[in-house]
């Protein structure tokens, strides 16, 4: 099939034949223009021919070079085996491409990416070798000194001891380092990195929430798990997001971009754990000297219920008295010294009344459950040792927050506490162990279950224990009336219940629900 030919005197140049080759000359001037250096050599490598990129490349100029073997490149550092390999390929008629370390005029190195093919003639005999090669030093450099940025940033993130991860759009971990795998072991059930990813995207919902929505950058966020009998981890969070462009070839001119988190994570529990350690010592004596307090406004409340009584019947026996008497009552003598005995009994009341110490208002903040009860078992440690108490705390590894007063919810754990050291301190009691736990219930509620291996509480009296004045104490005992009443008032205070669980035998248990976010 031939094209048709221009008419004369159009300004479109004829095209020839598509069965007309190329004149050589055409050959001759591309290979001579093309930016890759190329010669052609007979069979012993000696240079036939060199293109202008040869030179350019090599610094030679072509009268220097024909005739030369390609030898004259070598620089001595290139491997035998890479000289035996191309011999091998050429001697089987097949290319062959490698790297050499040539070397200029001007004695400088360089990089050669090397293609050399037999030319073979009609009878398949090689007859010429056509060499192609282009410096590639600079190209070589930059993917080197990329592998080495590589590997020493994939050193320092390794050896690093702060926990890293990379997190894609579905939450998916990407990479992460040895430091982030050990958290894992440490924090989660199965130890795996996927499994804490969830852990710590419940605990940080809401930073992690703006930085993949606006891509907002947070730090320093502080979290904290409590391992029950080990001591509690506390993490500050770092996160960032990363934009990366997309790598498909499709997009080479319109290239979007994907969204990458990265979380830090740097332990600061032993910084924590003496900053608590010192905070303890304040703790001591701040709860003493609630405690105190609270003693004398139940001695208070003791004796002004106490006192209440007898008042009473001194009020009830005068209105008797007055109503029998009827007109001769003002000249009664025991009436008037009845009288007198009940406005001293009432003075007395609210002389008591008012000496009862005034508890200050406590603003309620967010409060960790988890974090009361290992302060008022390290309170409570000598206790527990005198007694001989074995305690198993298992808390829940991520609990809510409790809006509350704290120093109110941590006097009611501490009462539920010694009651049960208390239950527990009756000498024919061998087994002594205490289980406290944390869970989250119905996702309403947070749950605290303190329960002893003591006698327990007869189902009768399973609410009646927590009415004021009601004690299953001896009547020598001290404080005998209040500890349970005072529980109650607590945790009514924060919107919560508490009762005993009667279906629990091996002791008492006392449950104790908080809400989430009580109303203040």
């Amino acid at each position: 099939m031939t094209q048709a030919r221009p008419t004369p005197g159009s300004d479109t140049p004829s095209a020839p034949d598509s069965d007309a080759g190329l004149l050589p000359e055409v050959f001759q001037q591309a290979v001579e223009h093309a930016p890759v250096a190329i010669s052609i050599t007979d069979l012993k490598a000696n240079i036939l021919y060199a293109n202008r990129a040869f030179s350019s490349t090599t610094g030679y100029a072509m009268a220097e070079v024909i005739g030369q073997n390609e030898s004259m490149l070598s620089n001595g550092t290139t491997p035998r085996l890479v000289y035996q390999a191309l011999w091998s390929r050429l001697g089987q008629k097949k290319p062959w491409s490698g790297v050499l370390v040539n070397r200029r005029k001007d004695h400088s190195l360089y990089l050669a990416e090397l293609t050399v093919a037999p030319v073979l003639d009609e009878h398949g005999q090689t007859i010429y070798y056509l060499g192609m090669h282009r410096d590639t030093s600079e190209l070589h450099e930059l993917e080197q000194r990329v592998s080495n940025q590589r590997l020493m940033i994939e050193a320092m993130v390794c050896s690093s001891p702060a926990a890293m991860v990379v997190l894609d759009c579905e939450h998916q971990v990407v990479m992460s380092n040895p430091s982030f795998c050990r958290l894992a072991t440490e924090l989660t059930a199965d130890g795996a990195a996927q499994s804490l990813v969830t852990l710590l995207r419940d605990n940080l919902a809401t930073p992690i929430g703006e930085l993949e929505s606006h891509g907002a950058t947070f730090a320093g966020k502080e979290i904290s798990f409590d391992l029950g009998g080990r001591s509690p981890r506390w993490l500050a969070c770092h996160g960032m997001a990363i934009h990366v462009e997309d790598e498909r070839a499709d997009v080479f001119f319109t290239p979007g971009e994907e969204r990458y988190l990265l979380l830090t994570l740097n332990d600061i529990s032993e910084l924590r754990q003496k900053q608590q350690d010192s905070q303890l010592h304040a703790l001591k004596a701040l709860m003493a000297e609630e405690e105190l307090l609270d003693g004398m406004r139940e001695t208070f409340n003791g004796a002004i219920h106490r006192l209440q009584g007898p008042v009473n019947l001194i009020n009830a026996a005068t209105r008797m008295l007055e109503r029998r008497l009827g007109d001769k009552a003002e000249n009664d003598p025991v009436l008037t010294a009845m009288r007198e005995a009940s406005a001293a009994g009432m003075e007395a009341l609210e002389s008591l009344g008012g000496s009862i110490p005034v508890r200050i208002a406590e603003a309620k903040l967010p409060v960790n459950i988890n974090q009361l009860i290992r302060e008022v078992i390290s309170l409570s440690t000598d206790s527990l040792l005198a007694q001989g108490i074995v305690i198993d705390w298992q808390p829940a590894l991520r609990l809510p927050w409790v809006m509350g007063a704290e120093s109110r919810l941590r006097s009611m754990i501490k009462q539920l506490i010694d009651n049960a050291i208390e239950a527990m301190s009756a000498s024919q009691i061998n087994l002594r162990e205490l289980l406290i736990c944390t869970r989250v219930e119905n996702q309403q509620v947070v749950r605290m279950e303190i329960s002893d291996s003591g006698p327990g509480v007869p189902r009768e009296l399973a609410l009646k224990v927590f009415q004021p004045f009601f004690s299953t104490k001896p009547p020598h005992r001290a404080g005998r009336g209040m500890g349970l009443a005072m529980v109650q008032e607590i945790v009514t205070e924060h919107a919560g219940m508490v009762h005993i669980d009667t279906g629990y035998h091996l002791g008492c248990r006392m449950v104790v629900e908080l809400p989430f976010s009580a109303a203040g």
